[in-house]
């Protein structure tokens, strides 16, 4: 911004006042922005959200490589009968919820359905997790009656 100096007593010429509006208009837009975005609650939840989501999808990536691990080592760990009786129970588990399945589809009202899918699906979509705890409280079931046997 130009400015004449003090001593000088001359007003300012049309194209300093030119340039000080233009600076202080400037000024006045950035501030107003400013502003706006402080206000714009709308788009900082959405960047928030964004933000959170990101970290929920590394979280979750972590906890499913730290659920594989734990599985494996779980897995080394079990002797070889043990395998095979989980085995036998987990087929046996499938077969008892494919009858439970077709009771559910004969009997069940449509809206109830529904709604089950939408949990199945998150179910299938965290799967791993699931499998891994199942896995882990199997064979702790199983070494317990082992033990007593």
């Amino acid at each position: 911004m130009t400015r004449t100096p003090a001593n000088q007593h001359t007003p300012p010429t049309p194209a300093e006042l030119r340039e000080q509006i233009e600076h202080t208009r400037h000024e006045l837009g950035d501030t107003v922005q400013a502003l706006a975005d402080k206000t714009d609650v709308k788009a900082r939840a959405q960047q928030k959200a964004g933000q959170l989501k990101e970290q929920a999808a590394v979280k979750a990536g972590e906890l499913e490589t730290q659920a594989a691990k734990t599985f494996s080592q779980v897995q080394d760990k079990l002797p070889q009968p043990l395998k095979e009786k989980a085995a036998q129970a987990a087929g046996q588990a499938r077969a008892a919820a494919a009858q439970v399945g077709r009771m559910w589809e004969e009997k069940a009202p449509r809206s109830l359905q529904d709604k089950t899918a939408q949990y199945a699906q998150q179910v299938r979509d965290h799967r791993t997790v699931l499998l891994v705890a199942a896995v882990g409280v199997t064979a702790l079931w199983l070494a317990g009656r082992h033990r007593k046997s």
